[in-house]
């Protein structure tokens, strides 16, 4: 089995913490077997930087750059955030270098009413104005987006259909399969992390069965959400194959085959050869 992760976040400090040896021992651990690559997403410029970072010690790894709705909150200079941002994409050229495929992740985040222990309550409008310029940023530049949305799913659909020359993934999805199947047939690419196994979320899977198989992605967002049978715990991308199980269960096929699928799926996506 050759595992493609496209979604992971290694230069979290949790990963320093929790695994001895650091997110690099961790890598080292189940890279090129069982997982042949990884897409590290970077949330911030600093994020972003660490992502291009690791991504140049690892063969099979992948960076992404982009500007996360929550840490958005943070930034008292969008101008100069995005400016920044814009820096760190360069050129065709240098993106090459630094194995950069995607802006992301980017999008909506309305779960958190606030932020910094409440010190900065969560802003709308600042959102959806960081989601909306990297967007252009992706249709100027020609690159395919990584997609957060959680609990804005109506206002990310709308902002997504905005930019009908752009296309990407909407990450760990939770929408509905009605909305899975509209991204889908305009074009997007539809991934699913460690809920897809939880017990309790039937309606992820009626998501998923929704999805063609040729848009269909999976991942981690490790170090978080790992999959059952183990919710709870740090999460890495050795643990995909939990959520391999379930949709070859779903797909009627082996859990090889859904790795070979998803994987083929994530280099078209990626522009990976």
């Amino acid at each position: 089995m050759k595992i493609f992760d496209s979604h992971a976040h290694y230069f979290d400090e949790r990963l320093e913490k929790e695994y001895k040896g650091g997110a690099e021992a961790l890598l080292r651990s189940i890279m090129p077997d069982p997982v042949d690559k990884i897409v590290n997403v970077g949330t911030n410029c600093d994020t972003s930087r660490a992502a291009i970072a690791q991504a140049a010690r690892h063969a099979g790894m992948y960076a992404t750059v982009g500007i996360h709705p929550e840490d958005c909150h943070f930034l008292t200079d969008p101008d100069a955030a995005l400016a920044e941002l814009r820096a760190l994409l360069g050129t065709a050229q240098t993106r090459a270098r630094d194995k950069i495929v995607a802006i992301g992740e980017i999008g909506l985040d309305y779960h958190w009413q606030s932020y910094d222990n409440g010190h900065i309550p969560m802003n709308k409008s600042k959102q959806a104005y960081f989601f909306r310029a990297q967007m252009s940023l992706a249709e100027a530049l020609g690159m395919p987006v990584v997609i957060h949305d959680r609990e804005a799913h109506g206002d990310c659909f709308e902002t997504v259909l905005a930019y009908p020359n752009v296309r990407g993934v909407f990450h760990s999805y939770s929408g509905s399969a009605e909305m899975a199947r509209e991204l889908v047939r305009r074009g997007w690419y539809v991934s699913f992390a460690g809920p897809l196994t939880f017990k309790n979320a039937e309606r992820v899977r009626e998501a998923a069965r929704a999805v063609s198989r040729d848009r269909l992605l999976v991942e981690t967002d490790a170090p978080y959400m790992a999959p059952h049978p183990m919710r709870g715990q740090m999460n890495h991308s050795g643990l995909l194959v939990h959520t391999l199980a379930v949709l070859a269960e779903i797909w009627d096929c082996t859990p090889e085959e859904a790795a070979a699928i998803t994987a083929k799926n994530a280099e078209m996506l990626f522009q990976i050869g």
